[in-house]
């Protein structure tokens, strides 16, 4: 994720709550941290326990929110941040300096990545999704704790690597987690808890939106400059429908994410349309619609924009679930609250994008320590990236597609990584 995607997910949470955008250099400047002590030992001696609670990360992709990750990272106290790589000289010298990375751990090129593996506990990879199953597996195998961003995969064989990546991980006693700053978010956990409970009776339908500006605009000019030009197309990684998985997958996955965490089952099957009405370049679409069914006749709609929405409400990414007892209520940086005969009042967290974060930082580094190796965010994300699989295929194809062909697709999207540099 870019700079100013970043900046586009800020303005989209503000819109909701009518706040002040801080931006990336003022929170990290103004962010104030107690400072920790940790003992080191030789990580080829011990790795990841109480004795070495000072991890040795390195970090893959070094764009704008891989730099900002590897930088909270470095806040938390727990971690050294010793390595970075990159496809490209500019992203990994930029990111060294910021982080301090000597020169000899910087790496480039496709492989970069496998260099970095040798001499680190931990690794955080931030590089389009196309990319995340196959380094996440090298990760897992070089007996790296492996922590993810989202989406996990761009196609379901993507999905059940990370999946048995996941398992490997387990079994080999390391860490694996998926970054979804709303399972980290206190206001959400309760909700989901209430809903788990009975709080909303038999559920009737639901909507789920995320309907935003396009984050990936400072793109278009890589993209138009050579629309051919394999490393231009990479820089332009948001714009490509195979790198990015398109917006459904590579954005909008949040929403779809908290759909799945509700309904806390697999949809039936999905019905969709969608779409490139404004966006001038790439492949990605700019809108989708789709409905999902569950079992029990419950339908869920959903609907996502990439383009300028004219001050139209409601914005943002918002999820709702109508039920007989009541009505759960959400936004990602807005109101969480259950109405109805079991009120919950819940509350408010806009500073989501970064505490969510932070707080998948902080328990990363925990199960470290206390030798947890449960990996409890990977089979909900492979469940969540695959309903994201499942609605972009029934659109792309406008027919009915249900899960059991999604779950045993055998279809790999092809990155045509032809004339980069290994």
């Amino acid at each position: 994720m870019e700079d100013y995607e970043m900046a586009e997910c800020e303005k989209t949470t503000n819109t909701i709550n009518s706040q002040k955008r801080i931006t990336r250099r003022r929170f990290i400047a103004g962010a104030g941290a107690t400072a920790l002590s940790f003992t080191v030992v030789k990580p080829s001696l011990v790795r990841g326990t109480e004795a070495n609670s000072k991890v040795d990360l390195g970090l893959i992709g070094c764009g704008g929110r891989g730099t900002w990750i590897a930088e909270l990272f470095a806040q938390h106290g727990g971690y050294n941040v010793v390595a970075v790589a990159d496809y490209f000289q500019d992203r990994v010298d930029g990111a060294g300096g910021k982080l301090g990375v000597d020169d000899a751990r910087c790496y480039t090129g496709l492989s970069g990545y496998r260099k970095l593996l040798e001499k680190v506990d931990a690794v955080a990879i931030e590089s389009p999704p196309y990319f995340h199953p196959q380094q996440a597996a090298e990760a897992v195998d070089a007996g790296c704790h492996t922590y993810v961003a989202k989406p996990i995969a761009v196609d379901a064989p993507g999905c059940r690597s990370i999946g048995d990546s996941g398992k490997k991980a387990t079994s080999k006693k390391l860490c694996f987690l998926i970054d979804f700053q709303t399972r980290a978010d206190k206001f959400y956990i309760e909700a989901l808890k209430r809903v788990r409970d009975g709080a909303l009776g038999k559920f009737a339908f639901g909507e789920a939106i995320y309907h935003a500006g396009c984050p990936f605009k400072r793109m278009y000019k890589s993209w138009q400059e050579a629309p051919n030009d394999s490393e231009n197309r990479l820089r332009a990684w948001g714009l490509d429908r195979i790198l990015s998985g398109d917006i459904i997958t590579e954005q909008n996955i949040h929403t779809l994410d908290v759909m799945s965490w509700i309904m806390d089952q697999e949809p039936v099957w999905a019905v969709g349309t969608g779409g490139r009405t404004v966006r001038p370049v790439g492949t990605c679409w700019d809108h989708f619609a789709i409905l999902f069914e569950y079992p029990n006749n419950v339908g869920i709609t959903f609907s996502s924009r990439q383009m300028d929405g004219h001050g139209t409400q409601p914005e943002g990414i918002r999820n709702r679930m109508f039920g007989a007892k009541g009505i759960l209520e959400t936004e990602y940086g807005g109101q969480v609250i259950i109405r109805g005969k079991n009120f919950y009042r819940g509350g408010r967290s806009p500073g989501i994008y970064k505490e969510g974060a932070v707080a998948n930082i902080a328990a990363f580094h925990k199960n470290i320590i206390s030798k947890n190796f449960d990996n409890t965010t990977v089979a909900p994300s492979v469940r969540s990236n695959l309903i994201t699989i499942l609605g972009r295929t029934a659109a792309y194809e406008r027919r009915k597609v249900t899960w059991d062909e999604i779950i045993k697709s055998k279809k790999k999207l092809d990155g045509n990584l032809k004339g980069l540099k290994a």
